[in-house]
C-alpha cells in the first residue's frame, strides 16, 4: 500500500461576490484570490481588471496538499489590500467518503480583518489522482436492504456510512 505525505488538488477560483472596501465602498478593481496550503507557497490568480465588487476569475490553481495540512486558505485581495479571507476544511471536499478526482463547488464566506463578513468566494476542489481513494470508490458493494418497522420508520433506514475492509 503506498503512502503519501501529500496530494495534488486543483483549485479552481471561479468568482466573489460583495467584495467591500472598509466595510462600506465596494472594491473597485484589481482584484485577485491567493490560495494557500503552505504559508511559504502561495499561489494566486490574475488580476480582474474590471469586475469590482464582483470580480470573475476562473482560473486554476493546482498546489500541493500536505496530510498535515487541516484547512487551505483563501484571500481575496483589492490592490495590495487583504480584503477578506477564509479558511476551508480539507474535510470539505477530502474527507474520505469523495473519490479522487471529484470535483466539489464550495462557496465560503470571507471575513475582513475584523472578523465582518465581507463578500463570499466561489471555487470548485478537485483531489487529484489516477486511482480512487476515498471511501465512496473503495468501499463501493452492493446495497443490502435492511429490514425496517413500516409502521415507526416508514420503509426508511438511517446510519453513518462506514468503510468495509
Amino acid at each position: 500500500m503506498e503512502v503519501r505525505s501529500s496530494k495534488a488538488i486543483e483549485v479552481t477560483v471561479i468568482s466573489a461576490e460583495g467584495l467591500l472596501e472598509n466595510r462600506r465602498k465596494p472594491v473597485k478593481k484589481n482584484a485577485f484570490v491567493v490560495v494557500k496550503s503552505d504559508p511559504r507557497n502561495p499561489l494566486s490568480t490574475v488580476v480582474d481588471p474590471e469586475g469590482g465588487g464582483y470580480p470573475s476569475w476562473n482560473q486554476k490553481l493546482e498546489m500541493e496538499l500536505p496530510a498535515h495540512v487541516r484547512f487551505i486558505t483563501v484571500e481575496a485581495h483589492s490592490g495590495s489590500k487583504v480584503v477578506g479571507s477564509a479558511n476551508i476544511p480539507v474535510t470539505d471536499f477530502a474527507g474520505g467518503y469523495l473519490p479522487e478526482n471529484y470535483l466539489s463547488f464550495l462557496s465560503y464566506r470571507l471575513r475582513d480583518a475584523n472578523g465582518e463578513k465581507n463578500g463570499i468566494i466561489n471555487l470548485s476542489v478537485k483531489v487529484k489522482g489516477g486511482g480512487n481513494s476515498g471511501c465512496a470508490a473503495s468501499c463501493s458493494r452492493p446495497w443490502i436492504r435492511a429490514p425496517t418497522d413500516d409502521k415507526v420508520a416508514n420503509g426508511v433506514v438511517t446510519g453513518v456510512p462506514v468503510p468495509y475492509w
